[in-house]
Formats: C-alpha cells, sequence, structure tokens
C-alpha cells in the first residue's frame, strides 16, 4: 500500500462564545482547523485534523500546519502508511520539530493503518476499552459566579469532570477557587489549569491559601524549571500539560517527580505514535493522565478519545472534547458526541469519524497525483 495524495482544507472553527484563558489575558473567538485527507493505491483513504488553539497560547498556529505539509509531502508519498514509524522518521528528517504539523499527518495515516485492519486505532494500539471516557469541560476565566455558572451548564450536560481557567492575580485565584469549591458535587472532578500565568510566588500564595481544599492545579509555572521549584513547597497534585511536548520533558517530569498527571495534547506531542510513548513513561511511573486535542471538531476529540482508550481506566483521569465548545459541526453530527458527560469509543474501523467534505469547501492544496 502507498501513499498517492494527501489533500488539504483549511475550515475555520467559531467558538459559540469568547473563551478566555490565563486569568482573561488572552481571548479566543474562532480556531483555525486543518484538515487533511490521505489516499492511497489501495482505494483506503485516512483522515487527520490539526488545530492548535489560536496563535497566541503556545508555538502553533494554523499557517504553520499547512507549510510544515507542504514541506513534508514530498517525504511522505510513496511510503506506507501502515508503516507508522517510518512515517515519523521519514518526517523529521525531512522537517526537524515542528510535531504539531506532524500530528495530522500521523492521525491520517493511523486512521488508514486500522481500516487495513479492520480494528478502531485503540484497539490496534492494544487497548480499546470500552468504559465510557469522562469528558472534562472547559470553563473560561470570570468571575466565580460566571465561572460556577459556567460549571452548572457543563453539569446540566452530564459533565462530572472540570477543567476551570485561573491565573489572573492571587486574590481572583483564591476567591476563584474557594467559591467553586464550596459547590463541588459528590465525586466531581475540577483541575484548575493556570496556563502558565503565576509566577513562582503567585503560585505559592494560591496554593498555601487553597490548600485546606485539596485542589489539583496544571502548569502552575511557564517552564518545567518553574514547576521544579514549587512541586516539594506544596502538597497540590499538579498536572503539567505545555510543558510536556517531547518524550524528553515526560522522561524528565517522570525521573525528577515534578508533577503527578500528564496532560497529553495529541496536537503538541505529535500526534498518537509520540502520544503513546508518553502514556508508557506515565503508567510506568504512577502518574495519571488526561488525553485532549488542542481543540478542533469530533475528528480531533475521536483521535484523543482513541488514546484515552488505551489507558487503565483508574490511570485515565478525563478526555476533552472542544465540540461542544464551537458554533460548527463539519462532521454532520457523526461521531463520538457527549452522552451522559462520556465519549464512547466507535466500534468503526480506524478513525471511526470523517467529515462531511462539503462543508469543508475547496481544497486549499493538493499534493501527488
Amino acid at each position: 500500500m502507498k501513499i498517492t495524495r494527501i489533500t488539504v482544507w483549511q475550515a475555520d472553527l467559531p467558538l459559540a462564545r469568547p473563551y478566555w484563558l490565563s486569568g482573561g489575558r488572552l481571548r479566543f473567538d474562532v480556531l483555525d482547523a486543518t484538515i487533511l485527507r490521505i489516499d492511497t493505491d489501495a482505494g483506503l483513504s485516512g483522515w487527520g485534523e490539526g488545530t492548535p488553539w489560536g496563535h497566541t497560547y503556545v508555538p502553533a498556529h494554523g499557517p504553520g500546519i499547512r507549510a510544515g505539509i507542504e514541506t513534508m509531502a514530498k517525504a511522505v508519498l510513496g511510503r506506507d502508511p501502515r508503516r507508522l514509524l517510518e512515517i515519523e522518521r521519514a518526517m523529521d528528517l525531512c522537517l526537524p520539530g515542528h510535531l504539531y504539523a506532524k500530528q495530522p499527518v500521523d492521525m491520517a495515516c493511523w486512521d488508514i493503518a486500522g481500516q487495513a485492519a479492520g480494528l478502531p486505532i485503540a484497539d490496534l494500539m492494544g487497548g480499546g476499552s470500552r468504559s465510557p471516557a469522562p469528558i472534562a469541560s472547559s470553563v473560561s476565566s470570570g468571575t466565580p459566579a460566571e465561572m460556577l455558572a459556567t460549571v452548572q451548564a457543563f453539569r446540566d450536560r452530564g459533565y462530572v469532570v472540570h477543567s476551570v481557567k485561573v491565573g489572573a492575580d492571587v486574590a481572583q485565584d483564591i476567591a476563584r477557587i474557594r467559591h467553586l469549591e464550596a459547590s463541588r458535587l459528590p465525586g466531581e472532578r475540577i483541575l484548575y489549569d493556570v496556563n502558565r500565568a503565576w509566577s513562582r510566588s503567585q503560585a505559592l500564595q494560591v496554593l498555601t491559601a487553597t490548600a485546606d481544599l485539596g485542589i489539583m492545579v496544571e502548569q502552575p509555572g511557564e517552564t518545567l524549571d518553574d514547576i521544579a521549584a514549587i512541586r516539594p513547597l506544596t502538597a497540590a497534585p499538579i498536572s503539567v500539560d505545555e510543558s510536556l511536548v517531547t518524550l524528553q520533558d515526560a522522561a524528565r517530569i517522570a525521573r525528577d517527580g515534578l508533577a503527578e498527571v500528564f496532560g497529553i495534547k495529541l496536537n503538541r506531542v505529535g500526534g498518537l505514535t509520540r502520544a503513546a510513548r508518553m502514556r508508557d513513561i506515565a503508567l510506568a511511573h504512577g502518574i495519571d493522565c488526561f488525553v485532549m486535542a488542542t481543540g478542533g471538531s469530533v475528528l480531533a476529540d475521536t483521535e484523543a478519545l482513541h488514546l484515552a482508550a488505551t489507558l487503565p481506566d483508574h490511570a485515565r483521569l478525563g478526555v476533552w472534547a472542544c465540540q461542544d465548545m464551537l458554533a460548527t459541526d463539519i462532521a454532520g453530527g457523526r461521531g463520538p458526541r457527549n452522552r451522559g458527560g462520556h465519549l464512547h469509543l466507535p466500534e468503526a474501523p480506524g478513525l471511526g469519524v470523517a467529515p462531511d467534505e462539503a462543508a469543508l469547501g475547496a481544497p486549499v492544496a493538493v499534493y501527488g497525483g
């Protein structure tokens, strides 16, 4: 089997409402998605999606994905998409770094490999738990009352896991956390996501003032060095997200005991092939995981769900699905959707969902015959 064509679309995915993170310093209204289809000479096609969370969040942006695909297309065409390691090495040789540009290619190849084997991607990866995966909501920064109202709206849809954006200033964040914790329901999990917005001093002030609540925080500092400085000074479980990019990052976090949770974002780390190695490091060191798309449609959500299904249920804290935050749907309601706050693994071979090509419009690039 050989890759014969790579077709690329650009799609704007407007959010249903403005979204603020890092305590309100960053605003997002629309996501720039790159959708691609890889065709083969065996008649199988696979779909991939790369959707960074805007252009100002981390060093990744939509135009960069499309430029990366243009650069790497010649290295991928003519190869067998089922040989995922060969595809990975070919992309790395052609374009060092730029992991976020490689993820949608990796995703589409996994889709084809699953179809060829007659298995969902998760089963092909050796996992495939059918336990419904709890969806983590994403709660934009705001006043304590506004944020609790958003949490309640997600509760009304069945959500029991929430990712709440903090990181404004010490007093506001203490007020937000205490207000939400006072209303936490039995069995509910809340992750307070700082998105790197705290200084070391701010992190210690907030974590000390809320030490009685037993909260979990994500990315409470800008870098792994910041988290290394914070870690021994608080008992709060820490999740690392933005600073978990490479396998070397995962190894350092595990070796040095910097965090109790990995927040694995597939677009950031380069796709399923690389993310599976991080998963194994986490499991070997007793580190739990959130698995997430960085953003995007049900395609990206489904990719994350497949990786999450390869984790033991006790180590899978949740998956994040962006679909409920979007004002548009490029897949016409198909694919895994929120059912009581959970996603259910597709049984179809491969990814298990494809977009509506008519909704994508004209391609922006085609490589190959």
